[in-house]
C-alpha cells in the first residue's frame, strides 16, 4: 500500500478523494467508486501502487495520438480498477474486476480485506523500472492507459517526474474526469492527453458510465487552457451517441475551443455488456468526418476500421499530404519539424 497524496480528512475517520471527480467520501475499510483507493483508519491508500495488471510497448499512433510524436514507440501500462462503468468497455477485464471483487467482500463482510485482494492483481512495475525500460530501449513516452490513469494518481505521478527528468514524456489516456488539483499538479510532468469525449448527453453519461458529462467538459477546457498537448476520441456507437445532432454538438465544442484539436471518430465493435449493440458503419463514421469539417475542425481522424484517407494528416492551408497512415503504421511525406514543406504552414502538436 502506498498513501495517497490526493485525499482530504474528514470526521470520524472518514475521508474525501480528490483525485477524480467522483470526489468519492470514503468510509474505514472501504474503497471509493474506483475500489483501488482504501480508507485505513483515516488514511487513505493507493492499493496497486507499483502493479501494473497490462504494460505493452505499443505504436503512438495506438493511442490515438496522431499529432505526438509520430511514428515512435510509447510504453504504456494501467492497473486495475476504474472510477466509470462503460457497458461497452473494452478493457473491461482489468478495469471492472475490482467492482466484482468488491461486491463479493461485502456479501462476504470482509471489506477490510480488499487491500490483500487488490494486491494479487499485476506485476511489480515500480516507477524506476519502467523509466529505466524507457532508457534501455529508446523509447521516447510513456503512455497512463487501459484503464483510468486519474485513480492510480500517485502512481503515475511518481513515474512521470521521474521520467521527465530524463527527458521522457508522458500522456494520459483518459476518460476526463481528473480533478482541477490532480491536473494542475500533473502539468509540469504531462506533455499530452487523449481525452474520451464520450456523448454530448448528460443521460449517457450517468446511464451507460455510472458518470456526468459536465466534468469532462471541464476537464478538456482546463488541460487546453493549461497548454497541455490533447486530442479528443468518440467512440461512436449506433443508437446511442450516433445523431447527426448529437456529433454536431461534440464536434462545435471543440471547435469552440480550439480548432487544431484533432477528432478522432472511432468504430464500436460489440463488447462486454453491449454485445447486442451492432458494429459502427463505415457510413456513420464518414458522416462524422463531414460534420467535423462543417464545424471547423481542421484535424478528424477515423478509427478502428480501415480507413487511409480519413487516418492521414493533410496541411489545413494548402491540403498536402502530410503523415500518411495505415493501422498504426505511419510515414512522413511532406512534413518536418512541424511546418508543411510546401507553404510552410505551422502543424500544430508535439514534433520533437
Amino acid at each position: 500500500m502506498h498513501e495517497a497524496i490526493l485525499y482530504k480528512k474528514l470526521s470520524n475517520n472518514k475521508v474525501q478523494c480528490t483525485a477524480c471527480k467522483q470526489n468519492c467520501i470514503i468510509l474505514p475499510d472501504n474503497t471509493g467508486i474506483c475500489d483501488i483507493r482504501q480508507n485505513k483508519d483515516g488514511k487513505l491508500y493507493l492499493l496497486v501502487y507499483g502493479k501494473a495488471a497490462s504494460f505493452n510497448i505499443d505504436p503512438i499512433e495506438k493511442k490515438p495520438l496522431y499529432h505526438f510524436l509520430p511514428k515512435t514507440e510509447i510504453f504504456s501500462l494501467g492497473t486495475v480498477g476504474c472510477d466509470f462503468s462503460c457497458g461497452f468497455c473494452q478493457n473491461w477485464d482489468i478495469s471492472q474486476i475490482t467492482k466484482d471483487l468488491k461486491n463479493r467482500l461485502l456479501r462476504e463482510k470482509k471489506t477490510a480485506d480488499i487491500d490483500v485482494e487488490i494486491s494479487k492483481f499485476g506485476y511489480e512495475l515500480p516507477p524506476e523500472k519502467i523509466v529505466e525500460i524507457c532508457m534501455e530501449k529508446n523509447i521516447p513516452g510513456i503512455a497512463y492507459t487501459y484503464n483510468e490513469p486519474s485513480i492510480f494518481f500517485e502512481y503515475a505521478y511518481d513515474t512521470a517526474k521521474l521520467a521527465g527528468k530524463k527527458g521522457i514524456k508522458n500522456v494520459f489516456v483518459t476518460n476526463g474526469y481528473e480533478t482541477e488539483e490532480a491536473l494542475k499538479l500533473l502539468k509540469p510532468y504531462l506533455d499530452g492527453m487523449n481525452i474520451d469525449l464520450k456523448s454530448f448527453n448528460d443521460e449517457f453519461y450517468k446511464k451507460i458510465c455510472k458518470a456526468r458529462l459536465q466534468p469532462v467538459l471541464d476537464t478538456i477546457k482546463l488541460a487546453y487552457k493549461l497548454g497541455i498537448w490533447i486530442e479528443i476520441t468518440t467512440l461512436i456507437i449506433p443508437g446511442k451517441n450516433d445523431s447527426d445532432e448529437e456529433l454536431k454538438k461534440i464536434a462545435d465544442f471543440i471547435s469552440n475551443i480550439g480548432k487544431n484539436i484533432p477528432w478522432h471518430v472511432t468504430a464500436f465493435h460489440p463488447d462486454y455488456k453491449m454485445t447486442d449493440v451492432p458494429s459502427t458503419s463505415y457510413t456513420v463514421l464518414d458522416k462524422a468526418h463531414t460534420i467535423g469539417k462543417k464545424a471547423g475542425l481542421n484535424y478528424i481522424y477515423v478509427g478502428n476500421i480501415l480507413d487511409d484517407k480519413h487516418s492521414n494528416t493533410y496541411c489545413p492551408k494548402c491540403n498536402t499530404l502530410l503523415i500518411k497512415r495505415s493501422g498504426f503504421f505511419a510515414s512522413i511525406e511532406n512534413f518536418e519539424n512541424g511546418i508543411c514543406k510546401k507553404c510552410n504552414e505551422k502543424i500544430a502538436g508535439i514534433w520533437k
